[in-house]
């Protein structure tokens, strides 16, 4: 699936018509891009900031960060979703958890109840002329969709239908099962970096870690670098992983990947 970076270009022109322009130079890089992944949160930081690094849109975990980027009503839900971190470790009700866009609410869960979920997920396709899922669907309709749109310059939610679905994958996931501080995010890098400065990223290939790949320096990238996520399931033992990827040719697929692609992975508070 191609990324949908037309519509980013029209919203660029109509949120400042004198410096659109300007940056839409960046266009050039977006289209060097993973086809696989590089969610619009990417596209348009880059179009909207242009000359202004990836880097300054810090995770909706930083509330006060996600505040200096968005205003208004935008600014209060990025600071009450908080990327799921405060909401999933303090206690929830029901109806508040299902607000928040949860099935259920945060509670100790176990590695394997999140692993069974994403393996019967494991042949859904991408639907329709809008090439749309449900968890497409699924994130469009939690605040945190309004939230991270407002931290990655202040888009339509709807930019995230048929966008790269990877991480919305990994983030229903989270959603549906409860677990707690497994990150909600359209964005790997900004998922990666969340992972990393709340102190849960290492490099040790648990079951039901979050896993995210660079396709071109692989081990040797940085976060920045991230192409694309997916769930551990196992690891072989003979320098490969078991897991379980959203967005692989369009539908969700087990796969068997090289450790040497692997940045990163970042760990959910899964039940001990």
């Amino acid at each position: 699936m191609t990324g949908r970076f037309d519509r980013l270009t029209e919203s660029a022109k109509r949120l400042n018509p004198q410096s659109a322009v300007k940056r839409l130079a960046s266009e050039h890089a977006i289209k060097r891009m993973s086809p696989e992944d590089r969610a619009v949160g990417i596209a348009v930081g880059a179009v909207l900031a242009g000359a202004v690094g990836l880097s300054v849109f810090q995770p909706i975990g930083d509330a006060g960060a996600a505040t200096t980027q968005a205003s208004g009503t935008h600014a209060a839900k990025a600071a009450a979703v908080s990327h799921n971190s405060e909401s999933a470790t303090g206690a929830m009700t029901a109806a508040e958890a299902k607000a928040a866009g949860w099935k259920v609410a945060p509670h100790d869960v176990e590695a394997s109840e999140v692993i069974d979920l994403a393996k019967e997920q494991v042949g859904i396709e991408e639907e329709g002329a809008g090439d749309m899922t449900k968890f497409h669907d699924w994130y469009v309709s939690t605040p945190h969709a309004e939230a991270t749109a407002a931290r990655d310059g202040g888009f339509s939610v709807d930019a995230y239908k048929g966008a790269q679905w990877c991480d919305m994958f990994v983030s229903w996931l989270g959603s549906q099962t409860g677990v707690k501080n497994m990150g909600w995010d359209a964005y790997t890098v900004q998922h990666a970096s969340w992972f990393k400065d709340n102190g849960q990223w290492g490099d040790e290939a648990k079951p039901g870690a979050v896993v995210f790949y660079d396709w071109g320096a692989g081990s040797d990238g940085s976060i920045g670098d991230i192409d694309h996520v997916g769930i551990v399931d196992k690891d072989n033992g003979d320098g490969t992983i078991s897991t379980i990827e959203g967005n692989v040719d369009n539908s969700v697929q087990e796969k068997t990947r090289d450790k040497s692609e692997v940045v990163g992975y970042g760990y959910p508070d899964y039940a001990a």
